[in-house]
């Protein structure tokens, strides 16, 4: 009897639930995923927007860069010039993708009617069903490219996710390895700004 009480203890119990968290955390990209929105909404994973400046942007003119959607039409970066080019490059299984697609969709839903704004999410594995059928799954109203050509290094350097966000000039104003909440209201000052 004495060793049941022991057993169920509050601290066993707690350390149990611990265990199986941290063994979800592992197993699932879901579980992961969650947790960090969870973490964006306390204010954790927020985008460098102070190191956000004009000697950021790439030197030499962008590269002719090319996407293909799932209808197999080609987006050229450069024909894209004169608008705010938001590039996210992520995939289905990376935990802090999912983590910070609400965040982006919610910027998407904000600007995404914008004609000077467009929003290209690049899956780095090109699978358009997989990728499609997540964001159904999720109801957001991202549309899915794949890269083409090769994605120059100072835009990604394999890590993802990786958001890079382009003025109207073609310049690098903003680059972001790993999650964040890109729901910031510095982030969307900045960009209303850039397409005034």
């Amino acid at each position: 009897m004495n060793m049941k009480k022991e057993w169920f203890s509050t601290s066993n119990i707690f350390s149990a639930v611990l265990i199986i968290f941290a063994a979800a955390m592992v197993i699932s990209p879901q579980v992961k995923g969650w947790t960090i929105q969870n973490l964006m909404k306390i204010g954790l994973f927020q985008p460098r927007i102070d190191k956000i400046q004009n000697d950021n942007k790439a030197a030499e003119p962008l590269p002719n860069i090319l996407f293909k959607d799932d209808s197999g039409d080609i987006v050229d970066l450069t024909s894209l010039k004169g608008k705010v080019v938001f590039i996210n490059f992520w995939a289905t299984w990376c935990p802090p993708c999912i983590a910070e697609m609400p965040s982006i969709n919610a910027l998407h839903d904000r600007f995404g009617r914008n004609e000077n704004v467009v929003f290209l999410m690049v899956d780095v594995d090109g699978n358009f069903e997989k990728s499609n059928n997540f964001m159904k799954q999720h109801q957001y109203n991202l549309n899915v490219v794949s890269s083409v050509s090769a994605i120059p290094t100072f835009f990604m350097q394999g890590t993802i996710p990786t958001t890079v966000i382009l003025d109207k000039d073609g310049g690098i104003v903003f680059r972001q390895e790993g999650a964040a909440d890109y729901s910031n209201p510095k982030l969307v000052n900045m960009i209303t700004e850039m397409i005034r």
